[in-house]
């Protein structure tokens, strides 16, 4: 099960970006959480402790907010200011325990491949579905059986339990590749053997 972090959260009455300013200023990061059919809740994060917790992916959020049962929550989407990576602003979704959520969690590459080859991937994250409180912080490929002219299909992937990927199961996640010297070379060898072929032909 997923670590549930606390957050004390207040509500906010006053929006707008000039609202917005005034909040981070006073070290508050603005929000807005939804979900579950109700009305959209504008609040106040504590801007370091969010900062902190969000590096995460995926960060279970226990919002307490005074006057109100605590609520749990995920981060939908987190705006950064795209300079100093501070967090300017959270949508929040509401969550359930037992309920199933779709998500993206980082896809990380363990280990090495034997002998010399290369390791084409495309994939830094994955979409999985799973509770919403037991997302996993990562899937992983484990690279160490792994040889040039082998292929991971999503399949193949080893999934927690209980998490289950909800796309093509032929869906490629990587492939192991020969140097491209070693491509060339090998390129070159089976022309000299078609050279040689015609000539006894």
């Amino acid at each position: 099960m997923a670590d549930e972090i606390k957050l004390e959260v207040l509500p906010r009455a006053e929006f707008g970006k000039g609202a917005s300013r005034r909040l981070r200023r006073a070290g508050k990061v603005p929000a807005v959480l939804y979900g579950h059919g109700t009305d959209p809740v504008h609040l106040s994060l504590p801007g370091h402790q969010t900062q902190l917790v969000l590096r995460a992916a995926n960060a279970l959020l226990t919002l307490d907010q005074p006057g109100r049962p605590a609520q749990l929550a995920l981060p939908k989407q987190v705006q950064r200011d795209p300079v100093t990576d501070a967090i300017e602003h959270v949508d929040l979704v509401l969550v359930r325990k037992g309920e199933r959520v779709t998500v993206e969690v980082p896809l990380v590459l363990v280990g090495e491949v034997k002998g010399e080859a290369m390791v084409l991937s495309d994939q830094t994250s994955l979409t999985i579905e799973a509770e919403a409180t037991s997302i996993p912080p990562q899937v992983e490929i484990d690279l160490s059986n792994l040889q040039i002219g082998d292929v991971v299909h999503a399949k193949d992937l080893v999934l927690p339990a209980g998490v289950i990927f909800p796309g093509d199961p032929e869906d490629l996640m990587l492939s192991v590749q020969a140097p491209p010297t070693q491509a060339v070379e090998a390129e070159a060898a089976e022309g000299d053997q078609a050279d040689d072929q015609a000539d006894t032909d």
